[in-house]
């Protein structure tokens, strides 16, 4: 619990997070919402609303005739760090049919909508013996289908996974290859079957591209107007136009796809391409080295 205090046991604690989460982004709360979403009783909800009253007196004010708890003017959070992340994270929640399912904190989010993504099918039997191998520090045989012109067809590989990883479209499994004797990244929807659970060609601690991090240093696109460079260092949280990003070397080429780093260069439009790598020397050499 913040601001100090008697220590609170967790389920308390977190339903008066919850009540300061829906005053401080919603402006109020009643009763049903606790009992709702908690699946407490009526008195116990009464009882959260009067300890949160007697906790953060100057947060809350009662309405008799709407029956309703509001933040005041002077609203300060005690329990709750306020993050608009986390309040986005929510609105994906609500958002996003892969996501449905998900409990939000969210009584009436505002009218919100996700990029739509082409599903990538990933089977349940393949996924759930991947987990068991990565459990077990074990191997496993897939099916798998490249896209490399040397293997056309599917080719049963052993593989010794021990992680995922997601790009933010596709998920893959990092696993060590038993064909190719290095570790790599395997895509999740491209495992068509698996069988035979065996010993491990590799320890997960081998795979130091995936236990390295990599600090990519990103820099508004010196190509674009100054009040535009002003205006991405704030987008990005930059100080002095510049922020290093922490990721680890095996995902670095999702990285520089995703920020479309690979065609700045390139591109005739520099407003495309915001930000650029000013550690470019030292990236190329880690992308390098972590595709090897």
């Amino acid at each position: 619990m913040s601001g100090g205090g008697p220590e609170l046991r967790w389920g308390v604690e977190q339903r008066l997070e919850f009540i300061e989460f829906r005053l401080f982004w919603e402006g109020g709360i009643n009763r049903s919402d606790i009992t709702g979403f908690f699946g407490v009783s009526v008195p116990q909800a009464s009882k959260d609303l009067t300890q949160y009253q007697e906790l953060a007196p100057d947060n809350v004010r009662y309405d008799r005739s709407e029956k309703r708890y509001f933040a005041t003017e002077s609203f300060r959070p005690r329990f709750l760090k306020p993050d608009a992340d986390r309040y986005l994270a929510q609105l994906l929640f609500a958002a996003d049919p892969a996501l449905h399912g998900e409990r939000t904190w969210l009584t009436s989010p505002p009218s919100v909508d996700t990029m739509p993504v082409p599903h990538r099918r990933v089977d349940i039997a393949v996924l759930r013996m991947i987990l068991a191998a990565v459990r077990g520090q074990a191997s496993v045989e897939v099916l798998y289908q490249s896209m490399n012109e040397q293997r056309p067809e599917p080719v049963w590989r052993r593989i010794s996974p021990h992680a995922f990883g997601s790009d933010g479209f596709r998920w893959h499994v990092r696993a060590f290859c038993h064909i190719d004797n290095r570790f790599k990244d395997f895509l999740l929807s491209r495992c068509l079957e698996v069988r035979s659970l065996g010993e491990p060609g590799a320890r997960p601690e081998e795979d130091k591209q995936w236990a390295v991090f990599f600090d990519v240093e990103l820099s508004p696109n010196p190509k674009i107007g100054e009040n535009q460079r002003k205006i991405i260092a704030q987008d990005y949280g930059m100080r002095d136009d510049s922020i290093a990003i922490p990721v680890r070397r095996a995902l670095l080429y999702y990285f520089r796809k995703r920020l479309r780093l690979d065609v700045a260069d390139v591109l005739d439009d520099p407003h495309e391409t915001p930000v650029v790598v000013t550690n470019r020397v030292e990236f190329d050499a880690a992308l390098a080295e972590a595709m090897q």
